[in-house]
């Protein structure tokens, strides 16, 4: 089997993934990727491999998958944690408790509110031309975590300052806010234990069994770092519709086919581009290689997604694309819990931009951030 190799430090690579990952891809279905410090984890590059190591419990997330900052005080560790950390039996029960919190018709219950806080950042835009991902695509997840959580607004001035330092990487700023999301999170659990309201912790604290105090500050936790997603996909969406006008123009004759649109731009365009690693817990044949017991596998989402054995012409954007399966959200027991939430947030968030402002276009060069892991831009300037 030929193995190619994928070099993080190359630019070519951080600036045009879907070509670097694509020509792995077409290669073989194993690549080995160059990660300074971190050795050369193996990587797998096409769909139907994707989707069987995701499900595969020979292949394990455990302390070594999830990297942890310097800095971080001791008493914040615990609440950190979160259940996408765990496997097996653990993974199962956190799972099986946070759930009935984010079920498909609770999203739909839940799209009014959002809609309500899409329009409100609109309607703040001033005129003209505007940062779309810095005035919108940027505060709006942490608007909807703060009114899905039961934030009171006199305190979301300053979730959303957190929310931008944790969307921001890891940093200083980043290491600074952890113990205050703690905090506030603590403050909203004991709020919602007191008096419950009409929010996902109430909710949670209703159901028979229930998650503890320490697993409901992690999950809080976990929303604001795992709910950032949005932001970079409605941002590499706007750029991608404003450059194919003919789709545009399908769109906005026919917002129907919004929620079908969301699928595909996800598909083409995700913010992920790989999975979280996993180790293998013993020796797994892949074709004529074998990844050792303790060895790193890497999922690319970034060329699953556009892999042509699994969907049509897969480089093209075809709002009307009626092929499912796309792995942005991940697949089998890690599949993104709040994926319905995510969908309904980006649906919002198109159809009332693009309905108030027929006109939009760009207005100026876009660059890009240099994320590894991320596919994001750096701004997203427009004419409104």
């Amino acid at each position: 089997m030929t193995v190619p190799e994928i070099d993080l430090t190359d630019p070519a690579v951080l600036f045009d993934p879907f070509t670097a990952y694509g020509e792995a891809r077409e290669a073989g279905p194993l690549a080995r990727m160059t990660i300074p410090g971190l050795g050369t984890p193996w990587v797998v590059t096409r769909h139907e491999d994707a989707k069987a190591v995701l499900n595969d419990p020979r292949f394990e997330l455990n302390s070594q998958s999830f990297l942890r900052p310097p800095g971080i005080p001791e008493h914040c560790l615990r609440y950190l944690r979160t259940m996408s950390e765990f496997d097996g039996p653990e993974h199962t029960r956190l799972r099986r408790l946070a759930a009935p919190a984010f079920t498909a018709r609770r999203a739909e219950e839940f799209r009014p509110r959002v809609r309500r806080i899409v329009d409100a950042l609109l309607d703040a835009l001033p005129a003209g031309e505007v940062d779309l991902l810095a005035e919108f695509a940027r505060p709006l997840p942490m608007e909807v975590i703060c009114e899905l959580v039961g934030i009171p607004e006199v305190d979301r001035p300053q979730w959303r300052e957190w929310g931008a330092a944790v969307a921001g990487g890891f940093g200083p700023a980043f290491i600074e806010v952890i113990p205050k999301v703690v905090a506030g999170a603590r403050a909203a659990v004991a709020r919602c234990t007191a008096e419950p309201g009409d929010d996902l912790i109430s909710t949670l604290l209703r159901t028979p069994e229930r998650l503890t105090e320490t697993e409901l500050v992690t999950l809080v936790w976990h929303l604001v770092l795992a709910g950032q997603t949005p932001t970079n996909l409605i941002a590499n969406a706007v750029e991608v519709l404003l450059a194919h006008p003919a789709q545009l123009a399908a769109l906005r004759a026919d917002p129907s086919l919004m929620s079908r649109a969301v699928e595909e731009l996800t598909r083409l365009t995700g913010p992920q581009l790989l999975a979280t690693p996993r180790y293998a817990k013993q020796d797994v044949a892949f074709g004529d290689v074998v990844i050792r017991e303790g060895e790193p596998v890497i999922t690319a989402l970034v060329s699953a997604n556009r892999d042509p054995r699994a969907f049509t012409d897969p480089e093209r954007l075809d709002l009307a694309r009626t092929e499912g399966g796309h792995l942005s959200y991940s697949f089998g027991p890690h599949f993104c819990l709040g994926a319905a939430f995510a969908r309904a947030q980006t649906e919002e968030a198109l159809s009332a931009l693009l309905s108030r402002f027929p006109e939009l276009a760009l207005a100026g060069p876009l660059e890009r951030s240099p994320d590894p892991g991320t596919w994001r831009l750096a701004s997203l300037p427009v004419r409104l």
